[in-house]
């Protein structure tokens, strides 16, 4: 695997430390941890047993002293990895995926798709405290239950960022937690979890475009739209909402928003069999016909369906 996968990764990032754990030299080294860790994951056996298995193949190919049969030293060396460490190994690759990709990018800019899911865990005591299961559900009955929201390179399918919650934490406050990792001249692309007149206002100070499904609000008629574009493509304006206390940011903060947002809205219909909806309204702030046409922005949004295949191939690998 090292030598597959090696010029992936900051090699700094696996050698031994001057002190403390994996300053030894051992036949599971920081470097060996890394490495088993990796083909335990995408192993289809997934046990450590096989891990050690390889180890020992290993040590006798090299003429090596044989390691033990047991696994209590592979899983103690893999306790002490580092999160840290194996967070910017991630970010690494990412940044490496996104150079390569750069030629690729739509209209020359980075779409950045986000999405959240949700992922279960072992039923302990620890786990029930820290991601209890929802309200609703009897106890004894369900597993822990963690959400999480991830921003994606929507053209190399590389994991940007990512936050986990658990069932009492929203996308969108998820989302919030990952506003540093969105780019002046990137399009944030999203679902109508994220349809959000705050956040919308955030992006576009940020110098972040969005293009997401309408929610919450009535879709704007030509006859109250600022201008018509096109058959189905209005020039809109959005007022901001009224306080209340449900809002997930601050009075403060609400006080400081705009007035109104001048927005596009498209209506999408579609005439592929089997979808499960006739038409979708998409809100964007890309109102610049003559760059961005309406039938280019809803190709771009059938493209977010690939979120759910990066998310698939992640927790399936």
């Amino acid at each position: 695997m090292g030598e597959c996968f090696g010029s992936f990764i900051p090699t700094q990032e696996l050698g031994n430390e001057s002190q403390g754990d994996f300053s030894r030299r051992r036949i599971f080294s920081k470097e060996n941890t890394f490495w088993g860790f990796f083909t335990q994951v995408l192993d289809a056996d997934g046990g450590c047993q096989e891990v050690v298995r390889k180890v020992q193949a290993f040590a006798a190919s090299r003429s090596m002293p044989m390691p033990s049969a047991s696994t209590s030293a592979y899983c103690q060396a893999r306790s002490k990895l580092n999160e840290g460490g194996l967070k910017r190994i991630l970010k690494h690759t990412s940044e490496q995926l996104q150079q390569r990709g750069r030629h690729g990018r739509w209209k020359d800019r980075r779409v950045v798709v986000v999405d959240g899911t949700g992922v279960s865990m072992p039923d302990t005591p620890d786990n029930q405290e820290e991601w209890p299961q929802p309200g609703s559900q009897k106890p004894g009955c369900g597993f822990p239950q963690a959400r999480i929201c991830a921003c994606f390179c929507l053209q190399t399918g590389a994991l940007l960022s990512y936050r986990v919650g658990s069932h009492r934490n929203g996308e969108l406050t998820l989302l919030r937690q990952q506003w540093d990792e969105f780019k002046p001249g990137d399009i944030m692309m999203g679902d109508k979890g994220f349809c959000s007149y705050y956040d919308v206002w955030k992006f576009q100070e940020k110098g972040v475009d969005t293009v997401m499904t309408l929610a919450r609000r009535t879709p704007v008629e030509a006859g109250e739209a600022t201008k018509v574009l096109g058959p189905d493509d209005l020039l809109i304006t959005w007022p901001k909402p009224a306080w209340n206390k449900n809002l997930r940011y601050s009075h403060e903060e609400w006080r400081s928003l705009p007035e109104q947002l001048n927005l596009r809205q498209i209506k999408v219909t579609i005439t592929a069999p089997g979808m499960r909806s006739d038409c979708f309204y998409l809100v964007t702030t890309l109102t610049d016909t003559s760059s961005y046409a309406a039938s280019e922005l809803a190709d771009l949004y059938f493209q977010r369906w690939d979120v759910e295949l990066f998310f698939r191939d992640i927790k399936t690998t």
